[in-house]
């Protein structure tokens, strides 16, 4: 157990604690922002950040991994704020919290072996395009002062890991951050600060049941959203654990990363927070600033709850721009600057099905409809490729025509199967050898029961040899040729 604790949580101890200020600085204007989208009181996102990432820390399944409230799950709870209030959705993040839990013990987070790279690829290109477009309305109709501040800032950012001994001992977004808000405090600059996003906490947060009727209509009216932000939070988590398993050459648990999702919007839930997931973004600062192990997330949590609700007056006089400087640095971080310089070299299909991916969530803002639509275009662009790999070779004498078939047979590739043979030619006798073919399903099935019928039909003899014990079982099954020697061949002849 302690040798556990030590690998997880205290073998980097200092990068941690930094990264997590870090971090915790950045989550606040991001808990404030999704709590307006929603259409709730500030203080319910940064509740929502506090408890989610100190949780996560203890429950989740991807060390040094961020989560907390989401624009993502933000935009799913909309609707159901406007037209019920709070309290319901409270509730909602309640069951969201119960359904995650009972699919990371169902070990559905297996499904993510279905997500291919390029996928992942146009996933984290839209994430990464999006969150520079969030920044933008802080960059228009401002003053020159803003531009300068966000210069200086990404000039910090970059720069400062470059000077000898003290570059990578202070992460350089830390660095940032408290440069530039002394800068504008004591220069008086014209900036949009922290304290301008909305009012801040100034109490701890209370356990707070939702004040819902307990029936079935409280359950349809909230289990629609529950269910929409189960599979989109659960999505988010899961692509980010990914992506950070490969900035840090580790892997991730993703079924206990599910159950930590879950347990983690319970507490959220009762301490009057919406539902939240990981967060690309600001697990890609913890993982750049030197954010490794659990203590990180539990760091994030407890320093933004610290800041919120005591150093309140502080806080509040952070430029924006500073802010903005980190998410642009994490927005040059995040993109595949590869997928773009390899566009040549890549398969068509994997770059249509990067850039779909790309397209549809930036037209949507809707993570989970961008990899779906990706995941259908993989499966397709798949399914149309073993399809052509299916052949069939045919030899033939005066007495008897002999076939190969030699792939996958399904019902993408049950049309070929059918075209393959010549009914224009019958022989006494017709050899089909099934030995390097596989019957996947019942489209299968039914074209090669076409073709023996026919065969029948102009009076040759038909024999199925060579037949795995699994085609076997499907043809058996579903095919409808009942001849009697056509079945003692499928059975006995090899």
């Amino acid at each position: 157990m302690f040798k556990n604790m030590q690998h997880e949580w205290f073998f980097n101890i200092r990068g941690d604690i930094l990264s997590g200020l870090v971090v915790a600085l950045a989550l606040i204007p991001e808990a404030i922002a999704f709590s307006i989208i929603a259409g709730v009181d500030p203080k319910v996102g940064l509740y929502a950040s506090f408890c989610i990432a100190v949780i996560i820390a203890f429950v989740g399944g991807r060390p040094g991994m961020i989560s907390a409230a989401t624009g993502a799950m933000a935009l799913l709870m909309v609707t159901l704020v406007k037209q019920h209030g709070l309290e319901y959705l409270l509730a909602a993040t309640l069951l969201t919290g119960v359904l995650q839990i009972v699919i990371g013990y169902l070990k559905l987070g297996g499904l993510m072996r279905f997500v291919s790279k390029s996928v992942v690829t146009g996933f984290v290109n839209a994430l990464a395009i999006l969150i520079f477009i969030a920044q933008l309305p802080q960059l228009t109709d401002v003053t020159w002062h803003v531009y300068a501040v966000t210069a200086a800032g990404l000039g910090i950012i970059y720069l400062f890991p470059l000077i000898p001994k003290i570059g990578k001992a202070v992460p350089s977004t830390l660095i940032c951050i408290v440069t530039l808000t002394a800068a504008a405090i004591y220069l008086g600059l014209d900036v949009r600060t922290v304290g301008d996003m909305g009012q801040l906490p100034d109490t701890l947060p209370i356990f707070l049941w939702p004040d819902v009727p307990l029936n079935f209509e409280t359950l349809w009216i909230i289990l629609p959203y529950a269910l929409a932000l189960s599979i989109v939070g659960l999505l988010e988590s899961l692509m980010t654990a990914n992506i950070i398993d490969e900035l840090t050459d580790t892997k991730h648990d993703r079924d206990q990363e599910c159950k930590g999702q879950g347990i983690a919007n319970i507490g959220a839930g009762l301490l009057g927070g919406m539902a939240g997931c990981a967060m690309i973004g600001q697990s890609v600062i913890n993982i750049k600033s030197g954010g490794r192990g659990r203590l990180s997330t539990f760091c994030a949590g407890f320093f933004l709850l610290l800041m919120v609700v005591f150093l309140s007056d502080w806080i509040k006089q952070i430029p924006m721009a500073a802010l903005v400087a980190v998410m642009i640095m994490v927005s040059i971080g995040s993109f595949s600057w590869s997928s773009v310089r390899d566009f040549k070299k890549h398969p068509i299909s994997t770059n249509i099905v990067m850039l779909t991916t790309v397209a549809v969530v930036l037209s949507t803002h809707n993570l989970a409809l961008g990899v779906l639509a990706g995941v259908l275009l993989s499966a397709l662009f798949f399914v149309n490729k073993i399809s052509r790999l299916m052949i069939v070779k045919q030899e033939s004498t005066a007495a008897e025509l002999r076939y190969q078939v030699i792939g996958q047979v399904f019902f993408a590739s049950a049309e070929k199967l059918f075209a393959s043979f010549d009914f224009s030619y019958a022989a006494d006798r017709v050899v089909i050898d099934l030995t390097r073919a596989h019957f996947w399903d019942i489209t299968a099935v039914a074209a090669l029961d076409q073709i023996v019928i026919k065969y029948q039909r102009l009076g040759a003899e038909v024999s199925l040899i060579g037949i795995n014990e699994a085609s076997k079982t499907v043809i058996d099954k579903f095919g409808v040729h009942s001849d009697a020697q056509t079945a003692a061949t499928l059975s006995n002849e090899h």
